[in-house]
């Protein structure tokens, strides 16, 4: 697992596929990942984006939640710097 950021590109899943793909991800992350970076678009709806805030704002490793100026990406803050 690489150091800092991990970037998850969710463009093509439904809400499902995500949710196990963010899962995945979260349970892969050791110490030296801060931040999970999901990438989920907006143009499409904000369904993938609404999902995320929703599950993921109350996860155990989730200390705090960022959404990009153009509501594209979402970060999960893991650790602080």
């Amino acid at each position: 697992m690489e150091c800092g950021i991990v970037t998850v590109d969710l463009h093509g899943k439904n809400q499902y596929q995500a949710r196990v793909t963010i899962d995945s991800a979260l349970r892969r992350c050791d110490g030296s990942v801060y931040r999970l970076r999901l990438i989920h678009g907006y143009r499409g709806g904000t369904a993938l984006r609404d999902m995320i805030w929703r599950e993921y704002k109350t996860h155990a490793k989730v200390r705090r939640m960022l959404l990009s100026p153009d509501g594209g990406t979402t970060e999960l803050v893991l650790r602080e710097l």
